[in-house]
């Protein structure tokens, strides 16, 4: 009788450990989920709704954004750039598209996600370049916590 308690104990146990050793998958579809993501971004800032466009943004003081040679923290300095850079009044906003969304799942709530940007104005693109954001799962959304964006040589 002891020896068989002692056998089950082992097993639990040993069960136990593997089971906290595996792999933790990501919950849902993180490609599918931060593509649906991306393409709803560009929806709302080709309709003007730059609160639309930062709400995929962590709306706090440690949400990052690197461009240009230049480091920007927190969530309302991103989104004051973007104000007077492209949603202030008199000023152009270019139509925006993104293409070659790759996401790489990290852990159950993080993840790497790289594409491109084009902002195009009647059949020119205007700029365009490669990006990086690492995103995190925060209940059913995912939220950009840093942003890397590059523009393509001229």
């Amino acid at each position: 009788m002891i020896v068989g308690a002692r056998r089950w104990a082992w097993s639990v146990g040993g069960a136990f450990i593997l089971a906290c050793a595996a792999p933790k998958l990501p919950l849902g579809d993180p490609q599918r989920e931060i593509a649906a993501l991306l393409s709803r971004s560009a929806g709302d800032w080709n309709r003007g709704d730059l609160a639309g466009f930062m709400s995929d943004y962590a709306r706090d003081s440690l949400t990052s954004y690197v461009s240009g040679g230049h480091v920007l923290y927190g969530w309302q300095k991103l989104f004051d750039r973007y104000q007077a850079a492209y949603f202030a009044p008199g000023k152009t906003r270019d139509s925006l598209t993104f293409d070659e969304v790759r996401v790489r799942p990290l852990t159950v709530d993080l993840a790497l996600c790289t594409a491109r940007f084009a902002l195009h104005r009647g059949g020119l693109v205007t700029a365009s370049g490669p990006f990086t954001l690492l995103l995190q799962k925060r209940g059913s959304r995912w939220l950009i916590l840093h942003d890397h964006t590059s523009s393509d040589p001229r």
